[in-house]
């Protein structure tokens, strides 16, 4: 007999893998800004802190939306702060504040967590719309062409749907 608890699986966005394995970059991200000097308090280690929990925080709220086009705006604001995690690496690294062997290996996890990000927008898309829509992953770990299709699919999306701008949104329930 299965475990009940695999049987209910994604029931809370904390079943996620995508928003598991955010947690726990967002929990290492929290380490460096911790170590950061103390004249970067109110400068990049603030930043990183708001980056870091505006990427587990919008998985959680997109997670809580009903209406799927709400759920991918919120999965592409906590991949920009994933971007933005990326780059204050770089930042670490260019003022030796970290190591470069322990910015790669964040620099790693965070390409790990981009492509399981990427895999859970693929597969709100084909929830709703089928396989047409697809994220291509390039040989990159970052393109802009990518980028630029996935704002396109959504903007083109919000015309066709303009009750979801408005708020207007409804349960099938109701």
């Amino acid at each position: 007999m299965a475990n009940p608890i695999q049987a209910q699986a994604y029931r809370s966005f904390e079943d996620l893998d995508v928003y598991k394995t955010a947690r726990e970059f967002r929990k290492a991200m929290y380490k460096v800004a911790k170590t950061l000097p103390d004249f970067e308090k109110f400068g990049l280690a603030n930043q990183i802190l708001r980056a870091a929990l505006s990427l587990t925080n919008n998985l959680a709220e997109g997670h809580g939306r009903f209406h799927f086009l709400d759920q991918i705006k919120f999965v592409l604001i906590s991949r920009g702060s994933l971007e933005e995690l990326m780059d204050d690496l770089n930042v670490c690294l260019d003022e030796n504040y970290l190591p470069a062997a322990q910015v790669e290996k964040l620099r790693i996890s965070g390409w790990h967590l981009l492509k399981l990000t990427n895999g859970y927008l693929r597969y709100l898309r084909d929830r709703k719309l089928g396989s047409s829509l697809e994220i291509r992953d390039g040989s990159t770990p970052y393109s802009t062409s990518e980028f630029d299709e996935s704002m396109e699919w959504l903007e083109k999306l919000l015309e066709e749907n303009p009750d979801v701008i408005s708020g207007q949104t409804r349960s099938p329930l109701i």
